[in-house]
């Protein structure tokens, strides 16, 4: 042990001495472009080189072994957006920065030292180091490794490896390799927390210390050691020859990390010598949600469960999503539209909601289409274990576990028009809709031609009598919603008098269909002036058009001379205002979060997978309306406004609510979809602490509810938000308050998408700590 003590610290010596001496300095002023004899800084045995190397079709700045064939990257800078195109130049500059220069007078930083940097040296260790006016190091690359480890570099302590994207890109990558503070070497996906649920590799040494290092010795030693120089654990022993040969630890694309070597006389290839799996479907997100990783001798590949088609096909980390959707599930006869297929030894992330004994698979089947919640299961040992998507951690295993996954059956010509891919509203509709547009455009216009000379009277009956004349040419393109007569929902409501609840708009009423049973609510619009036509017309164009299990359905509609009513699916738990703000109804905070992610799902639906884009202009707590499931849907889209196929932003007159409407509607500036965001951002603040927005019954410094959770974030005092009655998950607190915050910033163009914010919310994307929502605007 002191022998290789005495080893260690000599080495990190000489080390220190070649370090100093810096052999070929690179002086202030010097360049480089991608093109040309100037495109790298060699070391002085030319083994290593500090520039520019071949990406794709550009290129990227970094270290690469220049000494061999394959000019592996070692080391690369500016990983976010690491490439470039030919037009531009590395530069020392006289100023003391290392910096790419690029068109129009812009540049990036490669490195940020503390001090102005005076020289630099590429040294034959791969290190890229910088120097001070004193020839002190300010800045090297051993200490910020990216993807690989050299001999005599070390992982230190709550530092991480992130793989490369893919073998021609060296942006950040899906998975990571990190050396936490309690001694544990593990590998995760990126994007994930450090918890034992998302490894899929780990050293075993928990607890042996918090200063634990991983290092790689010249000989291929790689190895755990503490801050007592004492070995750990031994990754690989070691002793191979050190003369002509070069090692390198890098975590794949794969998932994998692996020791390699290389003999420097330039013949043959990378050897591995140690590999953290022999199993490549180990890595755990290799196949994205949803998808399942299979083997095929030494092949992998990954699988969607069955009725899911991948999001990309060329990107299996994007993972699948349904290819057919079947509707809303109907509580009174939930398997109506869907049905259940197996898939047999495959192992997933078990997050169940609800176990049960069964004693067969197709009875663990029925239980899961009997309930709308469910969305797959698990079955084993006698054990059904429902489960929500999406499935994640998927791979074939001997393992006797089957997986149960709800898909939807194809519509038939009965049942309507029913879109079997929710990205593209059923392009089947297309051909219909332009019939039935064609023949509308025909009557409309004969009607139009009679009505013309006599248009300027506004008498209110007349204008009523017009429009019931023309109910069947205006809704003929939604023939998915049911035309009720006055008489059919009077009865079916016993004369309105069951009152469900009431809005600017009019009040909604519960009834029963007398031909189906079929519990609904009835809205019944008031004081129908034009402005309400409107309202009601877009109501039903907007819904009629809509199919998402996070969406309210609109079942019908009545037109009976001055009379307008909309018939939707009855919502038995209320609404999400009525959930948060009555302590007995508290969620519990999972819920919360499953409450959550199914609004941007919903909201993500009306944005982007839509044949018109939509934007609701009203997202609130009190038109988010629970299902008997505590599932929420989206409601009341009198206001929405539907954007054209080339239009991203609109100017209109101010819509919504006080207190969740964006800051763009008080300026008159163009509305883009990105209001709703800020609103999602208002009501996810009210689901995490269970409370409104405004309530004044707080302290001053509490009573704007955005205002405070900024503070309180800031303070590093969320606990406030929640209180003391609750066990909150403080790790996932935080990261729904950061997607919060970033919703309600000021500037629109500041707040994510809703394809972003889902993302988020699932935990696949890392979240930057937000600045105070105002701090733009007031700025400017």
């Amino acid at each position: 042990m002191a022998a290789f003590l005495f080893f260690v610290l000599s080495s990190a010596f000489y080390s220190g001495i070649a370090a100093q001496q810096s052999p070929l300095n690179i002086s202030l002023g010097s360049s480089l472009t991608p093109t040309g004899n100037s495109s790298s800084w060699l070391s002085p045995t030319r083994i290593f080189a500090f520039g520019f190397y071949q990406q794709r079709n550009g290129y990227a700045v970094g270290i690469f072994l220049a000494g061999i064939p394959e000019k592996t990257a070692v080391w690369t800078a500016n990983r976010d957006n690491p490439i470039f195109s030919s037009n531009v130049s590395l530069i020392l500059s006289t100023d003391g920065r290392l910096i790419l220069q690029l068109l129009e007078g812009q540049y990036i930083s490669i490195a940020n030292p503390l001090e102005p940097i005076s020289s630099a040296s590429m040294l034959d260790s791969g290190n890229f180091v910088l120097y001070n006016s004193e020839k002190e190091i300010i800045w090297q690359s051993f200490e910020h490794p990216t993807n690989s480890l050299l001999p005599g570099q070390r992982l230190a302590a709550d530092h991480e490896l992130i793989s490369s994207a893919s073998e021609t890109d060296d942006s950040r990558g899906i998975f990571r390799l990190k050396m936490q503070t309690d001694g544990h070497l593990v590998q995760y996906p990126v994007g994930t927390t450090d918890v034992a649920e998302n490894s899929y590799w780990a050293s075993g040494t928990n607890g042996d210390g918090p200063n634990i290092t991983l290092n790689l010795q010249d000989d291929g030693h790689l190895y755990l050691i503490n801050s007592s120089v004492n070995i750990v654990k031994n990754l690989s022993d070691g002793g191979h020859p050190q003369n002509k040969m070069i090692y390198l630890m890098k975590i794949d694309v794969d998932g994998i990390f692996r020791l390699y070597s290389h003999s420097l006389d330039q013949m043959g290839n990378w050897s591995i010598l140690w590999e953290s799996s022999a199993d490549k479907c180990d890595p755990k997100g290799l196949c994205g949600f949803n998808g399942f990783c299979t083997k095929l001798d030494s092949l992998v590949e990954c699988k969607c469960l069955p009725g899911f088609d991948f999001v990309n096909q060329g990107n299996w980390s994007s993972g699948c999503e349904r290819s057919l959707f079947a509707g809303s599930c109907n509580s009174t006869d939930p398997m109506a539209n869907y049905t259940i297929e197996y898939l047999e030894s495959t192992i997933w992330e078990d997050n169940p909601f609800f176990i049960l004994e069964t004693n067969t698979r197709e009875d663990c089947a029925k239980i899961c289409l009997e309930d709308c919640n469910c969305e797959a299961a698990f079955f084993k040992d006698g054990q059904c274990k429902k489960q929500r998507l999406p499935l994640t951690y998927g791979k074939r295993a001997t393992d006797s576990n089957i997986a149960l996954v709800k898909v939807g059956k194809p519509a038939t010509k009965d049942e309507g028009v029913i879109p079997s891919n929710p990205l593209k509203c059923r392009k089947e509709e297309v051909r219909v809709y332009v019939l039935i547009i064609g023949i509308s455009l025909v009557v409309l216009g004969v009607l139009i031609s009679v009505i013309a000379g006599v248009y300027v009277r506004r008498n209110q009956v007349w204008a009523y009598k017009q429009i019931s004349r023309f109910r069947n040419v205006e809704f003929l393109e939604n023939v998915a919603p049911r035309a009720f007569t006055f008489a059919e929902l009077e009865q079916a409501t016993n004369e309105f008098r069951e009152e469900l609840g009431r809005g600017a708009s009019g009040a909604v009423y519960k009834g029963i269909l007398p031909d189906s049973e079929k519990v609904v609510a009835v809205k019944k619009l008031e004081k129908v002036l034009t402005d309400r036509e409107k309202e009601f017309q877009n109501e039903i164009t907007v819904i009629g058009k809509t199919h998402h299990r996070n969406l309210v359905r609109l079942l019908g509609y009545c037109l009976d001379g001055a009379k307008r009513l909309l018939v939707y699916e009855y919502m038995s738990n209320g609404s999400l205002a009525d959930v948060l703000l009555k302590p007995e109804n508290h969620p519990s905070w999972d819920e919360r979060t499953k409450i959550a992610r199914d609004i941007a799902g919903g909201i993500l639906y009306l944005h982007e997978e839509c044949e018109t884009q939509i934007i609701h202009c009203d997202i609130k707590p009190q038109n988010i309306l629970m299902d008997e499931n505590r599932c929420p849907k989206i409601s009341d889209f009198g206001l929405a406004k539907l954007l054209k196929h080339d239009q991203t932003r609109t100017h209109t007159t101010f819509r919504g609510t006080k207190g969740y409407v964006a800051p763009e509607w008080y300026r008159k500036m163009p509305v883009t979809v990105k209001a709703d965001v800020y609103s999602f951002g208002i009501v996810l603040l009210e689901i995490i602490c269970c409370r409104k927005s405004l309530d004044w019954s707080f302290s001053e410094d509490q009573a704007v509810l955005e205002d405070w959770a900024y503070q309180c974030f800031k303070a590093g005092e969320l606990h406030k938000l929640v209180g003391d009655q609750e066990v909150v998950d403080m790790r996932k607190l935080e990261r729904m308050m950061k997607i919060a915050l970033w919703c309600v910033q000021d500037e629109p163009a500041l707040r994510p998408s809703m394809k972003k914010v889902l993302l988020m919310l699932e935990g696949t994307v890392d979240i930057p700590d937000p600045p105070s929502p105002t701090s733009f605007s007031s700025s400017t």
